[in-house]
């Protein structure tokens, strides 16, 4: 788990980072990347329209949504990274789910999407120095540096992972 000083990112982000096992964010490119690629890629396909309840999102729900996340999430290491002070909104998981139109769209084009939005934050993350991560900037009123973020940005992917591997699978 990663060394993050207290007052550096929200409370609620902390079962996010406690699914990361590494020091670095280097380390967590490569230790979880292809790992996260390879494990949607291996999802059968006669699941990715199932949901374990009513009213819980298909796989392919839950795909577009880890996609849109991340999205926001590399936004906000970049906005924070670059010394911007401008404090950022939070944003509403349901309702982008619902606007996100992901049931028709096939699942391949989901794992294209997936796979492009994946190395484009990962070379995001790569670019960033000791001084970019240690950025500090205001995102949906709570303090978050660029590391918080990046880690964030792992954990959250790791916990759908665990979600899919627990009620979907």
């Amino acid at each position: 788990m990663p060394h993050l000083a207290a007052g550096t990112y929200p409370p609620y982000f902390q079962n996010y980072i406690n699914l990361v096992h590494t020091d670095t964010v280097t380390a967590a490119i490569e230790k979880y990347s292809p790992n996260i690629l390879s494990f949607f890629r291996n999802i059968p396909l006669k699941k990715v329209d199932y949901r374990y309840a009513e009213g819980k999102w298909t796989i392919k729900e839950m795909l577009q949504h880890i996609i849109d996340t991340e999205r926001i999430f590399a936004y906000r290491a970049l906005r924070v990274s670059r010394h911007d002070t401008t404090p950022l909104p939070g944003f509403d998981e349901t309702a982008y789910a619902l606007a996100s139109n992901a049931a028709s769209r096939t699942w391949q084009g989901l794992l294209e999407e997936l796979e492009a939005s994946r190395k484009s934050t990962d070379l995001l993350l790569q670019s960033f120095t000791p001084g970019h991560l240690q950025q500090s900037g205001v995102i949906n009123e709570h303090p978050n540096t660029t590391i918080a973020i990046s880690f964030v940005i792992f954990g959250h992917i790791l916990h759908h992972i665990n979600i899919v591997k627990e009620r979907y699978l």
